[in-house]
């Protein structure tokens, strides 16, 4: 449903030790999400549905730290891409299409608070 929350995930330097900690306090399992760029994980809650992706950061990146990025369904991605600059935010990564995943977009509002958009694959489009 557009405007709530549908995906999380997770950005860590250490995906070993990340999915310890939650395999162990939530009892989440990990499976291999390819990705063409990398390696990607999905973790599933202990009734096996999904609950969160994890990725590992860019090891080039010295100034990022782990962290959630929390993403909010749109119906039309470029659209709302759109009205995050006229309402005065930033576009952190544009527009992009991930395969058997949907079109994303992570975005920065006025204060400086980032969130990703994220129109999945096969939702209807408003």
């Amino acid at each position: 449903m557009s405007g709530r929350f549908t995906w999380n995930e997770l950005m860590t330097n250490d995906i070993a030790r990340t999915k310890a900690f939650y395999g162990q306090t939530l009892g989440w399992t990990f499976d291999p999400f390819p990705m063409p760029d990398g390696e990607y994980w999905i973790a599933k809650a202990p009734d096996g549905t999904p609950a969160a992706g994890i990725m590992p950061m860019d090891p080039q990146d010295t100034e990022s730290q782990p962290g959630w990025l929390a993403y909010v369904q749109v119906d039309d991605l470029d659209r709302a891409v759109t009205a995050v600059t006229s309402a005065g935010g930033q576009i952190l990564q544009p527009a992009m299409d991930i395969p058997n995943v949907g079109r994303i977009a992570v975005i920065e509002d006025p204060a400086g608070a980032v969130i990703g958009l994220m129109k999945p694959v096969g939702t209807p489009t408003s």
